[in-house]
């Protein structure tokens, strides 16, 4: 639409918007695409490094894990359910499956075993060690585990189902 307002020429806004689409269109269209490239000194000078797993974790039966463990249990029936209940020791520990998934995935341990707990009772436990997960995910190894029977928000329920690979 044109008015010719104090002898000029004048385009309405309708024509503006179509002329600025038409124009942003064409510039789009003029840019090459190319394939996606790796990250440059400056990308990577800025924490956007991306994914660089060394794939190191430690082993099933590493004592440091199974101190987080039986730490992050005794907080999370103290705090959380209000109860007494520790694990106090492991048996039958072994491996299940290191890395099952995509190349690109984080690297994870599978484990599983029986939980001691200091009521007596015994209740089978798995759990995933997994490289970079620790606090903040700065460059530590954390810990994630599920007590059958004592999941009792069912954050991998059923029967621990979601704990295991």
């Amino acid at each position: 639409m044109l008015r010719i307002v104090s002898g000029r020429i004048a385009l309405g806004r309708i024509a503006l918007c179509v002329g600025l689409s038409l124009a942003l269109g064409l510039a789009l269209g003029v840019v090459p695409f190319s394939p996606a490239r790796a990250a440059n000194w400056w990308e990577k000078t800025f924490w956007m490094s991306g994914p660089r797993y060394d794939r190191i974790m430690p082993a099933c039966d590493y004592p440091a894990a199974l101190d987080r463990i039986i730490a992050n249990f005794r907080t999370k029936e103290f705090r959380f359910w209000n109860s007494d209940l520790r694990i106090v020791g492991f048996e039958d520990i072994k491996e299940t499956a290191v890395m099952p998934w995509a190349a690109q995935s984080i690297p994870r341990r599978f484990c599983s075993g029986t939980a001691v707990i200091n009521d007596g009772a015994r209740h089978p436990i798995y759990y995933s060690i997994a490289e970079d997960t620790g606090f903040a995910s700065f460059g530590d190894w954390g810990v994630n585990f599920c007590v059958v029977g004592l999941d009792r928000n069912w954050a991998y329920n059923p029967n621990c189902r979601a704990a295991r690979p």
